[in-house]
């Protein structure tokens, strides 16, 4: 359960905590370091200035920066993460955490700029490849700037811990993913092959994130980015895998549910989001190709939906008792960790 401002003040008008107690819990949680960002102007200034900052050195990359060379590219690269040091320093020793995390995270972005840079200027690049290209194509020469990103995002988020770091880590290990496919096919990119990894790809992000969650359920988020590339990647793999049977149609459909079951399990919406669209990507194709024009279809979708609203029902009045039951399966970090994160 999410304490807010509102549930402390009806608390000190029931006598439960003082007034002056309201405030001061407010003031820590603001201040904490494992604090999570919230909706108001400030958080909207500080998350969309960076995210600029961010895209205009990564996505939003030109050819244009290509006039300065690669020594140029890499020492303007190198000037710019110095100064994201320096104010992620500065704001972190004023309890700014928030601002830091996006300084520290704009340096890690700056990462591949700076090591295209030095290749570049090494004379060490292919001269068909550009920068601008790294977010858009799958080629597994940029596997070496993905791997120094990952070194610096690993040595960001030890020195600062913010789970925001997370972030460019995770984008990373997606992209890696894709990239290694290419340079398992010797540039070519076969579909299967590439759904494939990214399926086992995303099983080991997942794998990754939930050690992550387990060993910090007791500070910040630091898995919430984890989860999210580790399930897209795994979705996006299994959806666009060959499909041509209605038992592996099922099959999907299963594995869909799976995934709500685990997001529900884990209090992560993402699973339940993804899930969802799988099982209503399934069910448009029975309703389309195996129902077609079939009265009874919409009338046996509208009892299971009922089914499903009972079944609601009755868990909610078993609730403690089956969760415990069930949790009795789990080793003790994960009963922590679904503990935790319903509370």
């Amino acid at each position: 359960m999410k304490i807010t401002s509102e549930l402390l003040s009806d608390a000190a008008k029931k006598g439960i905590i003082s007034n002056t107690q309201v405030n001061e819990l407010l003031s820590f949680a603001r201040s904490h370091p494992g604090a999570g960002p919230r909706f108001d102007f400030t958080h909207i200034l500080y998350y969309l200035g960076g995210m600029l900052a961010i895209g205009a050195m990564t996505l939003f990359m030109n050819l244009g920066w290509e006039v300065f060379g690669g020594w140029g590219i890499f020492i303007i690269s190198c000037l710019y993460g110095a100064g994201g040091l320096f104010l992620t320093g500065s704001f972190a020793g004023k309890q700014l955490h928030i601002p830091a995390a996006i300084c520290a995270t704009f340096v890690v972005a700056l990462t591949p700029l700076a090591i295209y840079g030095l290749q570049k200027g090494m004379g060490w690049w292919v001269p068909e490849a550009v920068y601008r290209d790294y977010h858009r194509y799958i080629r597994y020469h940029w596997i070496f700037m993905e791997l120094g990103t990952l070194t610096t995002g690993a040595v960001m988020a030890w020195r600062y811990r913010y789970p925001f770091l997370l972030m460019p880590i995770a984008a990373t290990l997606w992209y890696m993913s894709m990239d290694l496919t290419a340079m398992l096919t010797g540039g070519r990119i076969d579909r299967e092959l590439a759904s494939l990894v990214s399926v086992w790809f995303g099983v080991g992000h997942i794998l990754l994130a939930l050690l992550v969650d387990i060993r910090s359920r007791k500070s910040a988020d630091y898995a919430f980015w984890l989860y999210i590339f580790g399930v897209m990647t795994f979705w996006g793999g299994l959806t666009s895998m060959d499909s041509s049977g209605e038992w592996s149609r099922f099959c999907y459909m299963l594995v869909n549910l799976g995934l709500i079951g685990m997001g529900v399990l884990l209090v992560r919406r993402v699973f339940v989001i993804f899930g969802a669209l799988g099982i209503t990507l399934y069910l448009g194709h029975l309703a389309s190709t195996i129902f077609k024009d079939s009265w009874f279809f919409p009338i046996s979708l509208t009892l299971i939906g009922l089914g499903i609203v009972l079944l609601g029902v009755w868990w909610q009045r078993h609730e403690q008792e089956l969760t415990a039951y069930l949790q009795g399966f789990f080793p003790a970090p994960l009963r922590e960790l679904f503990t935790d994160r319903k509370a």
